[in-house]
């Protein structure tokens, strides 16, 4: 049984071994578009992204692919992830407003994630329990997206009630890490992609452009000031923002 991986559920994951190497080294550009019935208002800054890939290294600030609250970047090494995290302003709001913490550091935290293999294999079997997902890869369909073969996939998400909300992806074979972990273990980098926000909202992010040979290795440097703390400290320290934002809530 598979729940949409989320940077808390991750964390318990054990160490994976290494995986088959694509050789694309370039970067992914992207355009982010409201694509919905209603329309979106897109931020500048997130009108544009990218993926710097060099085989199976991934490093992303482009924040429609980061997720989790206060994420600023992301690295990718085969089936290891590591997250930088910004939570120094939600810290220092809710302290102002009486919340105390375990955690006393700055709030600029390194999360650290490794995947299985197998976890990320098991993703391609039905699911239909509320809450999980499962990938469909679709055979014969392909279409060209900024000049390279995409290739269809449906994830299939069911909702806390069972109702599925299909997601189409159509995704290259031949760029990134065979797991791609910025993507939930997706077999290769997304080219093209909806999602549907509800009420008539949609996002859509499509490659407009990738370019070979234009990264080098301090591409892949994560920046300094951040701190690693140890999963038991991270969990407790999210387990406290959960109840303390959801007690500024209920007031």
């Amino acid at each position: 049984m598979k729940k949409i991986i989320t940077l808390a559920a991750v964390l318990a994951l054990a160490a994976g071994t290494l995986v088959a190497q694509n050789t694309f080294k370039g970067i992914v550009k992207y355009k982010v578009e409201s694509t919905g019935t209603v329309a979106v208002q897109i931020p500048e800054e997130v009108a544009k992204a990218e993926i710097k890939v060099e085989g199976n290294n991934m490093f992303t600030k482009s924040a429609i692919f980061l997720g989790g609250m206060g994420a600023e970047a992301v690295l990718v090494n085969n089936l290891r992830s590591t997250t930088c995290m910004d939570l120094s302003q939600l810290l220092g709001y809710l302290r102002s407003q009486g919340s105390e913490f375990t955690y006393q550091g700055s709030g600029k935290i390194l999360v650290k994630q490794e995947f299985k293999a197998e976890s990320f294999d098991s993703l391609t079997i039905v699911d239909t329990e509320p809450g999980h997902f499962y990938y469909e890869y679709v055979d014969g369909e392909t279409k060209q997206i900024a000049g390279h073969t995409a290739y269809k996939l449906v994830q299939h998400i069911y909702d806390e009630e069972g109702v599925d909300h299909p997601r189409v992806m159509w995704y290259s074979k031949e760029i990134g890490p065979a797991y791609n972990a910025i993507f939930n273990g997706l077999k290769g980098m997304p080219l093209e992609c909806t999602i549907d926000q509800g009420e008539g909202r949609a996002i859509t992010y499509t490659a407009t452009e990738i370019v070979s040979g234009k990264v080098k290795e301090a591409d892949f440097l994560l920046p300094d000031g951040y701190e690693t703390l140890s999963d038991e400290d991270l969990q407790e320290l999210f387990t406290q923002l959960q109840e303390e934002i959801e007690l500024l809530q209920g007031e």
